[in-house]
């Protein structure tokens, strides 16, 4: 699979479909198309709650070869995102990373060091940053 673009891609994950696209959509605005970016909320039933073979499509869709940063709201989210990064299989899983940071404001941060072509490790950070 090649990259959309040479910038880290943002995954936003939620127990909410309209949380998640809504913070997918806020994080849009933000930073254009320049950083590819996908969501991934509630079952397989359009409920509440989490579904990793969903988040691992969404993973799939903001694939860049720079990497991809995602970003939870609760455990249950964070588990089956582990779940998801595990299925994508070495040697893409090594280019994952789920970030510890606020849902909204750390995607936000991080779409936008993304977008200035900074590395994945960097996007974490600054994401983290965020963290109290």
């Amino acid at each position: 699979m090649t990259a959309k673009t040479a910038n880290v891609g943002i995954v936003i994950v939620s127990h909410s479909p309209l949380v998640a696209r809504g913070i997918a959509d806020m994080v849009r605005q933000m930073v254009g198309d320049c950083v590819p970016l996908a969501w991934s909320g509630g079952n397989v039933h359009g409920e509440l709650g989490t579904d990793a073979g969903g988040i691992l499509r969404a993973i799939e869709a903001a694939w860049s070869d720079a990497g991809v940063a995602v970003f939870v709201d609760l455990g249950g989210a964070e588990t089956n995102s582990e779940m998801a990064i595990e299925m994508l299989g070495l040697p893409r899983s090594a280019l994952v990373s789920i970030c510890n940071a606020p849902l909204v404001e750390g995607a936000v941060i991080a779409a936008a060091e993304a977008s200035g072509g900074a590395s994945l490790a960097k996007v974490v950070a600054t994401a983290e940053e965020l963290s109290p």
